[in-house]
């Protein structure tokens, strides 16, 4: 019997690693990728958080997008396991929200941490391979809360909104060594960043918001149960990753398309109006 090598089957299959795969959209990630035959290094916080052992052509590393060293680590186990990496997907993010007043500094710090400096950790630190390569493509998961804002969520559509022309930016520095940003806008998701990763603020002295709050916070979760299957986002991931093009913007199906298109045509008053008396 033939004794099969892993190693030369996976430096002969494109790899792609993803940050924040231990739930929601990174996990469905990672596994439709390896169902395409891809190699995944699967980047989390928490390595014993899922399992992966369908999957050989899946490995699982250490990485937390505010800890550079391990941000390092990460890719180079990465580039040692499977031979190379071809696509960065930047993922890792969750949602703070509620009254702005009730935010601790600490609170803000973290939001943008993670959604904003994280993702330019990760980029920072895979830029100097991919030139090296000549090649490569960066994959940051913005949202369309990165084109329209949305009561309760000041501090996440701000780093959205930063996500967004960041990624824009940058592509013009990186054409020029045939490295493409593209950037995956979803709308409601129907994961766990509705509940468990959504952090609320709340403060001890004031309450004059929470009338207000509340029945939005309460809406919000009711859309994001009714929202698109994760799935849907990684089909766009993959969509975005195989492109030999330089499109930039790839909205997660017909929802976020038809949402970004409106906040671009009607006027603002009228825009926030609806989105106003959507979420009453």
């Amino acid at each position: 019997m033939t004794e099969i090598n892993f190693v030369e089957i996976f430096q002969k299959m494109k790899t792609i690693l993803i940050t924040g795969a231990s739930s929601g959209i990174g996990k469905e990630t990672a596994l439709f990728f390896a169902k395409k035959g891809w190699n995944v290094a699967a980047t989390m916080r928490n390595i014993h958080s899922i399992n992966t052992s369908e999957f050989p052509n899946i490995k699982k590393f250490l990485l937390d997008v505010v800890d550079e060293k391990s941000i390092q680590t990460a890719i180079e186990k990465a580039i040692q396991t499977f031979g190379s990496i071809d696509v960065l997907v930047n993922n890792a993010g969750y949602a703070a929200v509620g009254a702005f007043e009730y935010a601790s500094t600490e609170q803000v710090k973290k939001q943008f941490d993670v959604n904003v400096f994280g993702l330019m950790n990760v980029t920072r630190a895979i830029l100097p391979y991919f030139r090296k390569m000549g090649r490569g493509t960066i994959v940051n998961v913005a949202s369309v809360a990165g084109h329209a804002a949305f009561p309760i969520f000041s501090l996440y559509n701000a780093t959205k909104f930063a996500v967004e022309g960041f990624s824009e930016a940058l592509q013009y520095e990186l054409k020029q060594f045939n490295i493409k940003i593209k950037i995956v806008e979803p709308g409601p998701i129907k994961t766990d960043f509705y509940d468990r990763s959504m952090d609320v603020f709340t403060h001890p002295e004031i309450n004059a918001y929470d009338a207000y709050i509340n029945p939005v916070v309460k809406k919000m979760g009711e859309m994001g149960m009714k929202g698109l299957p994760p799935v849907a986002v990684s089909k766009t991931i993959y969509k975005a990753a195989i492109s030999t093009s330089y499109k930039m913007h790839y909205p997660v199906k017909i929802q976020a398309k038809a949402l970004i298109c409106m906040k671009r045509v009607i006027p603002g008053t009228v825009f926030r109006g609806l989105v106003g008396l959507t979420l009453k």
